[in-house]
């Protein structure tokens, strides 16, 4: 959960210095707005805060 707040978070932040530079458009910025509140809103950030779980418990058997 932390990860996954904490990855929301670092989002949000690039997006807002993108916009701000003018290395992004205000459109784009509502899309992956839209797009991250629909996750949220669906329930489908409980499958993807699974995934990466997964794939860190994978990573960590690596070594």
């Amino acid at each position: 959960m932390l990860v996954s707040i904490s990855l929301a978070l670092a989002a949000g932040a690039l997006l807002f210095f993108l916009l701000r530079h003018g290395y992004l458009r205000v459109g784009s910025a509502a899309v992956a707005a839209l797009f991250g509140y629909a996750l949220a809103s669906t329930g489908l950030h409980t499958a993807i805060d699974h995934l990466l779980a997964a794939i860190a418990g994978a990573a960590g058997s690596l070594h």
